[in-house]
Order: structure tokens, then sequence, then C-alpha cells
């Protein structure tokens, strides 16, 4: 019994050949311009789309800020965690606090807080840096309105709570900022 050798592999010239390739590829509608103005190397970018279109065309100074953000939070929820009495006498310049618990709580919050604001930094993701930028307008929001209820409570303003009020006046107008120019639609050219 014989066994049947297979057929020697031959190579297809039609790979080779250009005026095929150019054949395959206008058949396929790769190569040419679409309605875009867009020349697709291939079928598979063509239906997938340009990655270009889709980045983030992010303003000016917008992870420097991220990353300002990022370290204050940090520094503050440290700060709470390790000296109570002492972020609450730099706010409201009194004596002591009868229990440092609500303190450290904060400061397990601002923790959290942080995490978020440290991996935002290292994304590219629209959604995820407007996300955010807002749950941080809204910390400095909620911060401004209980400082200021709760000077008002006392009857005593300090220079340390009103520097506090208005670095969080800036602190909101700067995310806020930030926020609409990460939203806005990118022109075209």
């Amino acid at each position: 019994m014989a066994t049947k050798q297979p057929p020697p592999l031959m190579k297809k010239h039609s790979q080779t050949d250009l005026v095929s390739r150019l054949k395959t590829r206008k058949i396929l509608g790769v190569g040419g311009e679409d309605d875009d103005g867009e020349v697709h190397r291939s079928k598979i970018s063509q239906v997938l789309g340009n990655e270009i279109k889709f980045a983030v065309r992010e303003p000016l100074g917008l992870r420097v800020w991220q990353f300002v953000s990022a370290i204050m939070f940090s520094g503050v929820a440290i700060m709470a965690l390790a000296f109570p009495d002492q972020l609450y006498d730099a706010v409201f310049e009194e004596e002591s606090v009868n229990s440092k618990t609500p303190i450290r709580l904060y400061g397990g919050a601002l923790l959290s807080l942080s995490l978020i604001m440290w991996n935002a930094l290292y994304t590219a993701e629209k959604v995820i840096i407007r996300w955010t930028l807002l749950t941080e307008a809204c910390y400095f929001g909620v911060q401004f309105l209980v400082t200021t209820i709760t000077l008002i409570e006392s009857d005593r303003i300090s220079t340390g709570a009103m520097l506090l009020l208005a670095s969080r006046i800036l602190f909101i107008l700067v995310t806020v900022y930030y926020y609409y120019q990460v939203g806005r639609r990118p022109k075209k050219v």
C-alpha cells in the first residue's frame, strides 16, 4: 500500500499581485475616503471607527487640577485621621472637640474620595473624569454650606474658617469650569 503524499504548498500569487490586492481592497471598501474624509486602512478600522475621534480633548491644566485635588483630599484625610484635634482647631479656632470620632469618620470619607481622585487621574474616559469632577464640586459645595451654617450658629467667625470658605468657593468654580470643559462637544474642523 502506497501512501499518497500531500501536494507541495504553493504560494498564492494573488497576495503578491498588486492589481489583485487593489481589486480586493476596492471590493471590501477600504483604502478610499469615506463621507467624513477619512481613509481606512482595513475593514476592521472602518467598522470599529477611528479611536482618535473618541479621544477626550482635555482642557489645559485638567491633569494638574486632578493631581492637586488628589493631594489635597489625601492630605486633609490623613490629618483628620491622625490629628483630629489640630484639624478642628485650625478651622474653628476652639480649644478642643468633645469627640474625635466624627472628625476621624470625616477623614475616612475623605480618604475614600481621594482614592477616586487618584484613579481618575489615570483614566482617559470622559464620563469618569466628569463624574469625578462632579463629585468633587458637590463635596466642596456641601462643605461650604456646613461650615457656613456652623459659623452662623456659633457666632464665631475665625480667620481659618473664612479662609476655608473662600478657598471652597474658588475650588467650586475651578471644578465646575473643568466639568463643563470636559463635557463640551469638540468643534468640527
